[in-house]
């Protein structure tokens, strides 16, 4: 018999790891906070659970809500594999490192590298927006540096946004959960299945749609508006209707210095051939207008 979508129990074995507590849920998978039990680090787990096609039975394992959910259901875990294919292969100080990944359950677990820290999406509700520019290039240029390294590989994050970015001791960013990410195809990718309203682009929405590096580049250009103003942009598709969106060089004209409220004006252009074409065009503005005794990455 099968139940409804829930968390493993604290206490439960995974492997070498034993469960201490659920930190997270998102519509494909549930999050951990784990301790290996050889070495006694703290991890975190994100076991695959997708609520729309899977049940966990009263055994632990997963099964589909039904039978035709079935081939959804194996063709997502397969997905979820790949995440961690490509998560393991970047190896970046400012990406979440894989250390394991395996099979239980009729499902997939990914073991990642605990940070203590704090979530940039709720460091921005909790300050009401207006971080300084200082913690603004401390933040965005080692993440457009991770984000460079994907875009140099044909990869793309496609869910960059506050929620998925984590402050480390210093505001060291780290960027996570790679669900989405994508290898480009020759002449971009069709649009992808995940989408977050105010960080994704006209084209992430359209079926067909043709998604590349600009794509990132413009959820990056939302997360820093984001961080000015204290909430989530006017998503894209109302945009398009009656775009309401303020430009950056015009509302926060007295906060902040106009080579930065231009190049978030720009990464936000809802067409894409008018953004900065990578993060690397992006990277190479933030560093050279970077304070000379900062560190950028």
């Amino acid at each position: 018999m099968a139940r409804a979508r829930d968390s493993l129990e604290p206490g439960t074995m995974l492997d070498c790891y034993r469960i201490v507590d659920t930190i997270g849920k998102g519509g494909f998978s549930l999050i951990y906070l784990a301790e290996d039990e050889e070495t006694g680090d703290e991890v975190v787990i994100k076991e695959f659970m997708p609520k729309r096609l899977a049940r966990r039975h009263d055994d632990g394992r997963l099964v589909p809500v039904d039978s035709k959910q079935r081939e959804s259901l194996y063709r997502s875990r397969r997905l979820f594999f790949q995440e961690a294919k490509v998560m393991a292969s970047l190896q970046h100080p400012h990406i979440v490192a894989v250390l394991n990944m395996f099979m239980r359950n009729d499902t997939g677990y990914i073991v990642m590298q605990h940070e203590r820290g704090r979530n940039l999406g709720q460091f921005v509700h909790d300050r009401g927006g207006e971080l300084s520019t200082t913690l603004l290039m401390r933040i965005f240029i080692p993440l457009l540096d991770a984000l460079n390294t994907m875009h140099a590989r044909a990869m793309l994050h496609l869910d960059v946004k506050p929620g998925n970015i984590h402050l480390r001791n210093g505001h060291d960013p780290l960027l996570l959960d790679l669900g989405a990410a994508q290898v480009l195809t020759v002449g971009g990718s069709t649009a992808s299945h995940v989408i977050t309203a105010g960080y994704s682009p006209p084209e992430q929405y359209r079926h067909g749609g043709k998604i590349g590096p600009w794509t990132d580049v413009y959820a990056v250009g939302a997360s820093l508006r984001c961080c000015m103003e204290g909430r989530t942009p006017q998503p894209a598709p109302d945009r398009l209707t009656e775009d309401k969106v303020v430009p950056a060089a015009e509302q926060f004209a007295d906060l902040y210095p106009h080579w930065l409220l231009e190049i978030t004006d720009r990464s936000m252009l809802l067409n894409p051939n008018q953004r900065p074409r990578d993060a690397g065009e992006m990277l190479e503005i933030m560093q050279r207008n970077a304070h000379p005794g900062m560190r950028v990455a």
